[in-house]
């Protein structure tokens, strides 16, 4: 037997909505503008970075500093082709200093000289140049001659150039060292001690060889 009973549905409870006050709403505005500033703010100051960084490495890269240049151009040993020339041996030579910076200047203290034979001092001159200022893009020449109590030439030294002379190249080296430091508008930097090395060969008639003229020396700071 079928119920006359129909079936009777339970009504589900439905969620409440919540009204937000208007201080809620002002609330999250302040929020979503105070984080929109923060990122604003905080793309600005990388961007100002990356410019002062960039800006910085353009003006390093513009004032950076260039070491000195120098170069020999005249190197000779006039009585290289007499046996008995080491009673009044002479050493002369001509070089330069060139201050390649375009905005960078550079103060020498006085220059010192000395040539070697063999890896052995032969010869010193002390202030070869007396102290100088040296403009950029500018070139300052360097001469001088090693001469009397500047040379340490025994005739068995004199023998051993004139053996290489047979051979038809003495080498000597050219030493020359100054104390040095940069000038870039008011600012001065520390002081450093340059040394540049010049590797000379010499032919039979005591000139330098043509190898040897006006090649650059290598340089290095102490």
């Amino acid at each position: 037997m079928y119920s006359s009973r129909l079936p009777v549905s339970t009504p589900q409870p439905q969620p409440i909505k919540r009204q937000h006050t208007a201080r809620y709403y002002a609330h999250r505005v302040k929020e979503s503008l105070t984080t929109r500033a923060s990122k604003l703010i905080c793309t600005i100051f990388l961007a100002l970075l990356l410019v002062v960084g960039m800006i910085t490495f353009i003006l390093w890269l513009s004032l950076r500093p260039h070491r000195p240049r120098f170069h020999i151009h005249q190197f000779s040993v006039p009585d290289l082709n007499q046996a008995s020339g080491f009673e009044n041996a002479v050493i002369s030579f001509n070089a330069s200093a060139r201050n390649a910076n375009h905005n960078i200047g550079i103060y020498y203290d006085s220059t010192d000289g000395a040539v070697y034979y063999k890896d052995q001092r032969i010869g010193f001159i002390s202030s070869l140049l007396p102290p100088f200022y040296q403009g950029p893009k500018n070139t300052t020449t360097v001469d001088g001659s090693f001469t009397g109590a500047s040379l340490t030439v025994s005739s068995q030294r004199w023998s051993e150039f004139m053996n290489d002379r047979a051979k038809g190249n003495v080498v000597f080296r050219l030493d020359l060292t100054s104390t040095i430091r940069f000038k870039i508008s008011t600012w001065n930097s520390k002081r450093h001690r340059v040394h540049a090395n010049c590797d000379i060969g010499v032919g039979q008639d005591g000139q330098i060889l043509a190898t040897s003229k006006d090649k650059r020396c290598p340089v290095y700071f102490t």
